[in-house]
């Protein structure tokens, strides 16, 4: 059923300008008169002394005293104003600036079922911003952007940039450290259109040091370095290209795609080894190597991303979305009232969240079968660790290990016949070493990959002595091979 819009009461928000009540409107201005209640967002605004003091207008700096937050005060001010609108069944809304351009109340109104708005458009900050500056804002390519979601809002752009909601020392200080790069001076754009109006170009390092800033305090950025999240649309358009004008990128799809991911990650573990225990210290070609192979792993990201897209099932923001949310989700001890002292405990609220929210009945579930067994065993002990039930409360028992000994011992005749009771041991004891080394918090994927090389070099060393001879080691009697074997093994 449709609601008839004629009969639900209205709210006519206004704007009051950016400084004294010389920038409200005409129309501003017969729309506050003409309503039998005033709103004032607050009093603390040059506009707004005009009215103070009416019989009729009522002023809502007390919300700001009882909100914990911002959108609670907000939220308060709408609850406020759509009651005297229920009441009065027409009230006016005043606010600073103009209700079109960076008032929060004013959207919340808008989605308001229970009354009817109205706008009466007024001059905002931003006007005065740009008669100051002395640009065209369209031609400049400004983006307006607030304070305090600035890290956020502003890191799709290279500048330049108008900030508002500068109204302290302590948001300024926020945006200044949104760069770890200095991104060049910037102007301080304070109490514009009143008597002691300053515009004031500061280093980026004293932006948050040069004046009180206040409710009428921006800032406007001429230039910043070009943003992390430009180099990614770039990559991703890029992408894009390839997949419409290269027949190889056109014929892929996810499952062609899986192998090349596969070896994509390998190739970028097997570079991060090279950073050794020092990255800091590491040599500049290593740091770039696993850079690139980094982007490697980036570019199969966007790929499946764009695949998906076309296939109307999601696309990279959601990708990123997602997990930005199941991060924010999974670490309640950082952005709700968990408790989590140590790595341990992080671990432990992880995989109880985890398992409650995939609806899993096992807690095994979500390990990959393809993962090398050794991965797994690893995966398999954090998730074990995670519900207190990882290698120190569980591990190898003595009967195990002497079964799997036995085992061992076994298998090193070569005319031995293994029967399953025990393969079946020795399987149990190369787990569980696995999971102590994972226990250990070691890789044992790493280590026998490692081992695998060490292995690898001393066939290098018996390969090399051979030829030293001028022989091929495999093609050399098997006896001989031993002896060369054996003084590889004697070298290293």
């Amino acid at each position: 059923m449709t609601v008839n819009q004629s009969k639900r009461p209205s709210v006519v928000a206004v704007g009051l300008g950016p400084a004294g009540p010389e920038h409200t409107t005409p129309a501003a201005v017969a729309a506050l008169s003409g309503a039998p209640v005033v709103f004032l967002r607050t009093s603390r605004h040059p506009g707004a002394t005009r009215w103070l003091g009416l019989p009729n207008v009522v002023v809502l700096d007390h919300c700001y005293e009882t909100g914990a937050t911002f959108e609670e005060v907000y939220a308060s001010i709408v609850k406020a104003v759509c009651a005297g609108a229920g009441e009065h069944g027409r009230v006016a809304y005043a606010v600073p600036g103009s209700p079109a351009v960076a008032e929060r109340t004013v959207e919340l109104l808008r989605c308001e079922q229970s009354i009817r708005l109205e706008i009466v458009p007024g001059l905002s900050f931003c006007d005065l911003a740009w008669a100051r500056l002395g640009i065209d804002p369209i031609e400049a390519g400004v983006r307006l952007v607030d304070a305090e979601s600035f890290a956020v809002q502003a890191a799709g752009d290279a500048g330049p940039l108008l900030v508002g909601q500068c109204w302290s020392q302590a948001v300024l200080s926020s945006v200044k450290l949104c760069f770890d790069n200095d991104p060049g001076p910037a102007i301080l754009l304070h109490h514009l259109g009143l008597a002691d109006e300053a515009i004031v170009e500061v280093p980026w390092s004293e932006i948050d040091r040069t004046l009180e800033a206040d409710h009428l305090t921006s800032l406007y950025v001429p230039h910043l370095e070009v943003p992390i999240a430009h180099e990614l649309v770039r990559l991703a358009e890029l992408v894009r290209v390839l997949r419409d004008r290269c027949p190889w990128d056109r014929e892929q799809t996810h499952h062609s795609l899986v192998q090349h991911l596969l070896e994509e990650t390998y190739e970028a573990m097997e570079a991060i080894e090279l950073l050794g225990d020092d990255p800091a210290g590491a040599p500049a070609a290593v740091a770039s190597h696993v850079s690139e192979e980094l982007g490697d792993i980036l570019c199969q990201v966007l790929f499946h991303a764009m695949l998906a897209e076309e296939e109307g099932l999601f696309n990279l923001a959601d990708v990123a979305r997602g997990v930005h949310d199941k991060l924010v989700l999974r670490h309640p001890h950082v952005f709700g009232d968990v408790a989590a002292a140590t790595a341990g405990d992080v671990l432990v609220n992880w995989e109880r969240d985890k398992h409650a929210e995939k609806q899993r009945t096992h807690l095994f579930e979500g390990i990959p079968v393809a993962m090398p067994a050794l991965a797994r065993v690893a995966k398999a002990e954090r998730k074990l660790a995670g519900m207190e039930l990882g290698w120190t409360a569980t591990g190898l028992d003595a009967r195990a290990l002497v079964a799997g000994l036995a085992g061992m011992l076994v298998l090193t005749d070569p005319e031995a016949k293994t029967d399953p009771d025990t393969a079946a041991a020795v399987g149990s004891l190369l787990l569980e070493e696995a999971r102590l080394v994972a226990h250990w918090g070691e890789d044992p994927e790493l280590l026998v990959r490692q081992a695998l090389d060490r292995l690898g070099a001393k066939l290098a060393v018996a390969e090399a002595a051979a030829r030293g001879t001028g022989a091929d080691l495999a093609s050399l009697d098997p006896a001989v091979r031993l002896e060369f074997w054996r003084a590889a093994n004697a070298e290293s």
